[in-house]
């Protein structure tokens, strides 16, 4: 990762995530003079810079690119808030965050860091399978997967199974079926419920059998997965034969440091924010992206709710008088 030389310790604006949304918020912030630092790996979900869009393997929503894959509009994003010399990215967690009179020291697995504003980009992680069904932490990389981008090339002519019904789960799908011989898509409702554009492409792959109604009982096998078994019999049987589980059931806010922080959260452990500015109930923190509290998530949101947290930081200190000389 390309890094640039900002050598003191003292900022104006720190990011808490290298995703999309923080490393546009990085590049707004550098734009209107304030000296930056991301964390890359603050939000603890052990992503490449770029975030969770860089397992997404078609991206067609995303303004002035058609089609890009998740791995290249990450590069993109990046490579344009790098060209700003007062932006600086480290691939350091954040441990721990607290409020000071003059403003926010942020510790990490390597050092300190001082900062007037902080905005948490710390996005979400995915939701895994309930310990209470056998087999879903025994077969964890062993059949049992979080990433379809990522391990899809391992189940090359195999059968595997889907997880759930959203437009994640759909996109998954049709991913797996450039590689693997069936995609059985398992989802606990009625309908799945992707993106219209998606749904039509499930709907046409020959390769896609979407069973709802149903859920997945346990993950079968010895030293790999083997078959699934499910509480509703489907074609006479309760057991399915499959030789891998993609699990998309939806992701959990990173909001730990933000709850330690005393940032208001919601019931989902959401961070609550003010949708016009991006600002938190405590003064100089922001938040945006996938951690907030925002119903519709997607990288263009996140982007623009980040570039609007920076303006706000900027205006915040511009009025405190605390910018970093």
């Amino acid at each position: 990762m390309k890094k640039t030389k900002i050598q003191d310790k003292n900022y104006d604006f720190l990011v808490l995530g290298a995703g999309g949304t923080g490393l546009a918020a990085a590049m707004y912030a550098a734009r209107l003079g304030l000296k930056t630092l991301v964390l890359g790996y603050s939000s603890g979900a052990e992503l490449p810079v770029g975030g969770i869009i860089t397992t997404t393997h078609l991206v067609e929503n995303y303004p002035g690119f058609t089609k890009i894959s998740g791995p290249d509009l990450a590069k993109e994003i990046e490579k344009h808030a790098l060209t700003y010399p007062l932006v600086s990215v480290k691939d350091e967690k954040a441990t721990s965050l607290k409020k000071e009179k003059d403003g926010f020291t942020v510790k990490t697995n390597k050092s300190k860091y001082k900062a007037k504003t902080v905005l948490f980009a710390t996005g979400t992680k995915w939701k895994k399978l309930p310990e209470s069904i056998p087999g879903s932490r025994e077969f964890e990389n062993k059949g049992i997967s979080y990433c379809a981008l990522c391990d899809a090339p391992l189940f090359r002519r195999k059968i595997v199974a889907v997880i759930g019904g959203s437009d994640t789960a759909a996109k998954d799908a049709l991913l797996l079926t450039e590689y693997t011989k069936k995609v059985y898509m398992i989802y606990r409702g009625k309908e799945i419920h992707p993106e219209p554009i998606n749904l039509q492409r499930v709907k046409k792959n020959k390769k896609i059998e979407v069973i709802n109604n149903t859920n997945i009982t346990s993950i079968n096998g010895k030293e790999f997965v083997k078959s699934i078994s499910l509480d509703k019999k489907y074609k006479g049987s309760n057991e399915l034969a499959v030789q891998g589980v993609f699990v998309a059931i939806g992701n959990e806010p990173l909001s730990d440091l933000a709850k330690a922080l005393r940032v208001k959260l919601n019931q989902k452990k959401e961070i609550t924010i003010n949708h016009m500015t991006s600002e938190t109930n405590i003064k100089g923190v922001f938040a945006a992206g996938d951690v907030t509290d925002k119903q519709f998530k997607q990288l263009i949101t996140g982007v623009a709710d980040g570039c609007t947290a920076a303006y706000y930081a900027y205006e915040y200190i511009t009025k405190e008088k605390v910018l970093v000389a």
